[in-house]
């Protein structure tokens, strides 16, 4: 059994993260999910690492997965992004499907097509999204685009500049914490994708807002100062003045647009 491409890619990122640190959990999401069902098929041992909640990554569970897809003659972790299938030919939109996934050329798009765009901060929330969200339901054929980082970035940047002339509005997904909604602002997005406050309230956590995020605390304040107490951004700065955040794995319940400006 090959391994599905969207546990491929949330692995590349796994694999990714790991050279920064010694390990990380992701919660049970359908490419974690896959990740477990591909493992046990292929005798891989995930004792104390798998809960009920999550899945622990580290060196040595990747490098199992890399020993049993080279015994495969599989390509190893890393060297692709995912087993995504690529448009073989220019087209003016992208999807053929209720939900595709491709690697495309931006200039074989028709940007117009799309009723918003949606950009996406972590690579394996990319290729978990599911795009049937409430906070969608008014925008026809949505973009859901991954911004990259510096290993699989650049594409994005001509797709951020592109987008204004569309005149359609440009949302955010990433994580809740200061850094995320800093990039948010800074790429012009309208929206942010983020759970509803009341639940966000009860599941942020101080351990998902390092203290490298301070930097970009003093922004956010300013920018809370200058918001009414009734803006839909305000309850969420006040949050991230509490030192309190959440990444995006780990997003839960009714997720909703919130307003930027």
């Amino acid at each position: 059994m090959n391994l599905p491409g969207r546990a491929r890619a949330g692995l590349n990122e796994v694999q990714r993260l790991l050279r920064q640190q010694n390990r990380l959990e992701r919660p049970r999401r359908q490419w974690v999910d896959d990740v477990i069902a591909w493992c046990h098929q292929h005798d891989i041992d995930l004792g104390p690492r798998l809960t009920s909640r999550a899945l622990r990554f580290d060196a040595a569970l990747l490098a199992e997965i890399d020993a049993v897809l080279e015994s495969a003659h599989l390509a190893p972790l890393g060297r692709s992004i995912s087993g995504l299938t690529s448009a073989p030919q220019p087209t003016p939109g992208v999807s053929f499907e209720p939900r595709s996934i491709r690697d495309v050329d931006l200039r074989s798009l028709f940007l117009g097509t799309f009723g918003a765009l949606v950009q996406v901060e972590n690579l394996d929330s990319f290729y978990a999204f599911a795009p049937n969200l409430a906070a969608l339901k008014d925008f026809a054929q949505p973009l859901i685009a991954y911004r990259g980082d510096h290993h699989y970035g650049g594409g994005f940047a001509k797709l951020a500049e592109a987008w204004p002339k569309t005149r359609r509005p440009p949302l955010y997904l990433g994580d809740f914490d200061a850094k995320g909604v800093t990039l948010a602002l800074d790429t012009g997005a309208t929206h942010l994708l983020l759970p509803e406050i009341d639940w966000l309230t009860q599941h942020a956590t101080a351990l998902h807002q390092p203290a490298e995020q301070l930097e970009f605390q003093r922004r956010l304040r300013q920018l809370h100062v200058s918001l009414t107490p009734q803006h839909p951004l305000a309850s969420y700065l006040a949050l991230l003045e509490q030192n309190r955040g959440l990444r995006q794995q780990w997003f839960e319940g009714e997720v909703v647009g919130v307003r930027l400006a």
